[in-house]
C-alpha cells in the first residue's frame, strides 16, 4: 500500500466526489409553494389542534348550551314486598259458633307499588343572565377562530422560513457544484502543465487542496439541505425521509399594494382583533354578573302515575289503587341579598374590562412599533438584495477576466483562487439577501393581517 500522502489525499477527494455523484442522481418531485401550504393546512399538528378547538367553541355556542331550552326529566320506580302475618283475637268468641275465635294467618302476602312521572322546568326570566352569556359564548367562538388564525399564520411563516432556507441551500449547492467543477479543471490543467514542465508541483498541490476544500463545502451544504428538508417534513407532518425539490423563484409584492395593506393594518392585525374580542367578552361578563340583581321566574309542570297493589288483610280484602296527577306552576325567586357575591363579581368584571382597555393601548403601540420595524427591515433587506445583485455582476466579471488571465499565465493560482472565492461569497450572499427580503415581507404581511390573503 502506498504511503504517499498525496495519493491518500487524492483517494479522499475521489471518494467525496463519488458520494456527491450518488446523491445528485436521485431525482425528487417538486414541492410548489401552493402544495406546501395545502399540506400544512391539512396535516400540521398545531393547526389540527387549533381546528379542534374551534369545534369545541362551536359546540359551546350552540343553542343546546345556551340555557334557553327547557329541562325535561322522568322518574320511575317499582317496589315489591312479601310478608306473612298472624292475627290473634285473644279469647274472643265467634258469635256464630260460640267457640273461641281462631287466629288468622296470611302467608306470602304481596304488596306492589309502581310510579312514573314526567317533569318539565323552564326558566322564563333569569335577569338576562343567559342572554348575555349566550352572546359571550358566541364571542368566545370568534376569539377561538382568531386564535386559530394566529396559529395558522405563525405556522405558515414557519413553513416559508424553512422552505426558503431549503431554496437558499439548493442554490448554494449549485454554486458549489460549479465551483468544484472549475477547481477540478484547474487540477487537470495544473497536472498537464506540470508534465510538460510549464508548472511546479506546488501549483498542482494547491489546486488539489482547493478541490478538497470545495468538496467539503459541498458535502456540508448538502447535509444541511437534507437536515432542513427533514425540518420541513415535520411541519408538513410527512415522511421525514421524503425527498423533494423546492421552487426558487421569488416574487415581491408591488409597493402600491403593500402600502394599502399598511393602511388597513389596524383593522386586520390578528393580535388587535383578539384584544377587541376580549374587550367584548369582558363587557358581557359585567352584564352576566349584573343579572344577579334581578329575580328569576320559572315555569314547572309534571304528570305522574302511581299504582298500589295491596294484599288482603285480616279485616279488608285486597285492592288495586291507581292515581294520576297533573300539576303546574310558576315560581319567582329573588335573592335580595346574597352576602355581597353579586356586588363583588360586578366589581371584578369591571376591573377585568379596565385591564383589557389598558392592554389594548399597550398592544396598539406594540403593533405599530412592530409594523414600523418590520417595514424598515423589509426596505433595508430589499436594498441589500439590489446591492448584492450588482455585487455578483461585478465579481462575475472579475472572475471571468481572472480566469482568462490565469489560463494565459498572467496571474498566479492564488490570485485566481481569490477571485473564485469572492464570486462564491457574492453569489451565496445574494441568495441569502433574496430570501431574507422575502421572509421580511412575509413577516410584514403577517403584522398587517394579510398573510393568508396572498398568493404564494
Amino acid at each position: 500500500m502506498s504511503s504517499n500522502p498525496n495519493c491518500r489525499y487524492s483517494y479522499a477527494v475521489v471518494f467525496s466526489l463519488f458520494l456527491l455523484v450518488i446523491s445528485g442522481n436521485v431525482t425528487a418531485q417538486k414541492l410548489t409553494k401552493e402544495e406546501a401550504v395545502r399540506l400544512t393546512l391539512e396535516n400540521n399538528f398545531g393547526i389540527l389542534v387549533a381546528t379542534n378547538n374551534i369545534e369545541v367553541a362551536k359546540n359551546n355556542k350552540n343553542i343546546l348550551n345556551s340555557g334557553y331550552l327547557p329541562s325535561l326529566t322522568t322518574n320511575a320506580g317499582a317496589d315489591y314486598q312479601s310478608q306473612t302475618s298472624n292475627t290473634g283475637f285473644q279469647g274472643a268468641i265467634d258469635p256464630n259458633t260460640g267457640e273461641p275465635r281462631p287466629d288468622i294467618e296470611i302467608e306470602d302476602a304481596e304488596t306492589q307499588r309502581y310510579n312514573a312521572s314526567l317533569s318539565l322546568n323552564y326558566t322564563l326570566f333569569d335577569g338576562l343572565g343567559r342572554y348575555y352569556n349566550y352572546k359571550r359564548l358566541k364571542e368566545q367562538y370568534n376569539l377561538t377562530e382568531l386564535q386559530a388564525r394566529e396559529t395558522i399564520e405563525n405556522t405558515i411563516l414557519q413553513l416559508f422560513t424553512v422552505y426558503y432556507e431549503i431554496a437558499r441551500l439548493s442554490e448554494n449547492v449549485e454554486i458549489l457544484e460549479e465551483t468544484l467543477r472549475i477547481s477540478r479543471e484547474r487540477v487537470s490543467r495544473a497536472n498537464y502543465q506540470f508534465e510538460y514542465g510549464q508548472n511546479t508541483k506546488l501549483n498542482v498541490l494547491n489546486a488539489q487542496v482547493d478541490v478538497a476544500n470545495d468538496s467539503i463545502n459541498l458535502l456540508n451544504t448538502k447535509q444541511q439541505l437534507i437536515n432542513t428538508k427533514r425540518d420541513l417534513n415535520v411541519i408538513l407532518a410527512d415522511d421525514l425521509e421524503k425527498g423533494f425539490e423546492v421552487d426558487t423563484i421569488i416574487k415581491f409584492i408591488p409597493k402600491l399594494i403593500l402600502d394599502g395593506y399598511l393602511e388597513e393594518a389596524a383593522e386586520n392585525n390578528v393580535t388587535l382583533l383578539q384584544n377587541e374580542s376580549n374587550i367584548r367578552i369582558s363587557e358581557y361578563d359585567i352584564k352576566v354578573s349584573k343579572s344577579g340583581y334581578l329575580p328569576t321566574v320559572g315555569l314547572n309542570g309534571s304528570y305522574g302515575w302511581n299504582e298500589n297493589r295491596n294484599p288482603p288483610s285480616a279485616f279488608f280484602p285486597g285492592n288495586v289503587a291507581d292515581t294520576y296527577t297533573l300539576s303546574g306552576g310558576v315560581s319567582l325567586t329573588w335573592n335580595l341579598f346574597d352576602g355581597g357575591g353579586t356586588i363583588t363579581r360586578v366589581k371584578n368584571s369591571k376591573i377585568a374590562l379596565d385591564n383589557q382597555e389598558i392592554a389594548k393601548a399597550q398592544i396598539t403601540k406594540e403593533v405599530e412599533r412592530d409594523i414600523a420595524n418590520a417595514f424598515g427591515d423589509y426596505k433595508n433587506r430589499l436594498s441589500v438584495y439590489k446591492i448584492q445583485q450588482q455585487n455578483v455582476i461585478t465579481n462575475q466579471n472579475n472572475f471571468d477576466r481572472s480566469q482568462e488571465r490565469f489560463k494565459l499565465g498572467q496571474i498566479t493560482s492564488i490570485e485566481f483562487r481569490q477571485a473564485q472565492i469572492n464570486l462564491i461569497s457574492a453569489e451565496t450572499n445574494l441568495n441569502g439577501a433574496k430570501y431574507d427580503a422575502k421572509i421580511a415581507e412575509l413577516q410584514l404581511l403577517q403584522l398587517t393581517g394579510q398573510l393568508l390573503n396572498i398568493e404564494f
